[in-house]
């Protein structure tokens, strides 16, 4: 996909398409949508007066010029109401738009002011940002695996700004938007592929190739190496796969900045999740491809912080594991000791995600970090707590969990604070064993994120589940269709983008994990 930022008027542009936008209960067109109207004799008036364009979000219209300019049609877009014009907001009605061009035939260029640029809460900046992510997240398509060609999409999108006082600001902006969409789109890539294709070594390789292409260390330990840093845990949920886990560091090192404690981002990457030896159920297995999704957005947010050049050194950790039965594989009732020489009992061999986090976290403390997040797809539960609207967020650290709001609030990527009682430590503590991996149904979100507090190593932490935001299995807006999307790459660059260390207060050692 291809932006250009010109100063022009929309109306001359000679392209497939122009696109207008329309907030709702405005009763005559403003901004560029004026000018498109008068060249068409009022018809953008006469479709909200006649009833069938409102201008609620989430809603297009489409007009034929006949001739009386340059393109042959018009797709009006609303913007819903102008005090809820807000990020998220923006992002999907640029996606809404982009979702209807790829449905109209023969469209390779189109042409766009940006959409509510200067209007309610959004500075120009954001709004531009905004468009072009949404724009670039509505064009993906996943990997396929068909014969036939994939369905074509717009090729080139000027974006018109007609005094061009804001030009220089739009197309940093837009240059922004698109490294940020363009790696959640990597994200994705990595969440659809196939577990045959997928395992962890090639997850790493392909780690290996964006570090690369993009200007960040990468490091990857194999299981020689992991074994040699006694990351036992970790090495048991491999046990039963051909394929050898792999545990990827990224790191993007700015100058000024090389030495500063790191923020530190850690991801769940099992690449097939078999449930082991406590197999799951057949039905929709299918999706448990889908259960690296968190170390697939560390690896996207490490490539759009590297493509945006930060100045924040940041640390980018992927554990990349597949967790299937055999003969050599890990057990209910193993009790396992991992580096930091912690001890756990196994219940479940399905609750994995929180094991292979224990020994990364234990890893990370080497960096001396400011703060560390992870992102894991871990508990079913949190899709019966929030749904597939926000994701779980746990935290030892008030003033991590406020920049990770905020960084929720700039990316449309939602998190919601859940409890983190002392009590819930009660739920797992072990009979054998200091813990154990499951603390049963009750409290299971909580009892989760409990068990990778016990491992983290005195350092400001967050811990988000993201297992009902990682994947849809249909279509669920016009940003996220049907598979993977991508949830955690924009929310990861914005936390990084604004991340301040001299904010995250050291832990006090009355809060250091249990």
């Amino acid at each position: 996909m291809k932006f250009s930022v010109v100063q022009a008027d929309i109306k001359d542009q000679a392209v497939d398409c122009l696109v207008v936008d329309w907030f709702e209960g405005e009763s005559a067109p403003a901004r560029a949508g004026a000018w498109v109207d008068k060249a068409l004799d009022g018809a953008l008036q006469a479709l909200v007066a006649g009833g069938d364009f409102t201008g609620k979000a989430g809603t297009t219209a489409l007009l034929y010029t006949n001739g009386k300019l340059n393109a042959p049609r018009v797709l009006v877009v609303g913007l819903g109401k102008v005090a809820k014009y807000d990020n998220r907001a923006a992002r999907m009605a640029a996606a809404t738009a982009g979702r209807a061009l790829t449905r109209l035939k023969g469209i390779k260029s189109f042409a766009s002011v940006v959409p509510g640029a200067g209007e309610g809460p959004l500075s120009p900046w954001q709004a531009a940002q905004a468009f072009a992510e949404g724009i670039v997240l509505a064009f993906y398509q996943p990997p396929l695996y068909k014969r036939e060609a994939a369905d074509p999409r717009p090729e080139t999108c000027v974006v018109v700004d007609f005094h061009g006082e804001r030009l220089v600001e739009f197309q940093q902006a837009i240059a922004d938007g698109q490294a940020i969409a363009e790696s959640a789109n990597t994200a994705r890539d990595l969440s659809n592929e196939p577990p045959n294709v997928l395992n962890p070594v090639e997850m790493a390789a392909r780690a290996r190739a964006m570090a690369k292409r993009v200007g960040l260390r990468c490091t990857v330990l194999g299981e020689s190496e992991m074994a040699s840093e006694k990351m036992n845990i970790l090495l048991a949920v491999s046990r039963g796969s051909v394929n050898e886990a792999q545990l990827v560091i990224l790191e993007h090192r700015p100058a000024k900045s090389k030495n500063a404690p790191p923020l530190v981002i850690v991801g769940k990457g099992i690449t097939f999740d078999t449930g082991g030896i406590s197999i799951k159920g057949s039905e929709r297995m299918e999706e448990m491809k889908h259960d690296m999704s968190g170390a697939a957005a560390v690896i996207g947010a490490m490539e759009a912080i590297a493509r945006l050049d930060l100045p924040q050194r940041v640390i980018g950790v992927a554990a990349c594991v597949e967790n299937m039965p055999d003969g050599n594989a890990f057990r209910p009732g193993d009790i396992l000791t991992g580096m930091t020489g912690k001890t756990t009992e196994i219940l479940s061999t399905d609750a994995e995600g929180r094991l292979i986090l224990a020994d990364a976290l234990a890893y990370v403390k080497r960096f001396e970090p400011a703060a560390v997040v992870d992102l894991a797809t871990l508990t079913g539960a949190i899709g019966i707590a929030l749904g597939s609207l926000a994701a779980g967020l746990f935290y030892n650290s008030e003033a991590l969990k406020d920049a990770l709001l905020h960084a929720s609030d700039r990316s449309g990527e939602r998190l919601w604070p859940m409890p983190m009682y002392e009590e819930y430590m009660e739920f797992i503590k072990g009979d054998m064993a200091e813990v154990k991996n499951s603390g049963g149904r009750g409290g299971g979100v909580a009892t989760s994120a409990k068990f990778i507090e016990h491992f983290t190593e005195g350092y400001p932490w967050a811990h988000l589940d993201i297992a009902s935001t990682a994947w849809t299995t249909a279509d669920k807006d016009a940003v996220n269709p049907k598979g993977a999307t991508g949830y955690g790459v924009r929310l990861l660059v914005e936390l990084a983008r604004a991340f301040d260390a001299a904010t995250i207060p050291a832990l006090s050692e009355g809060e250091q994990g249990a």
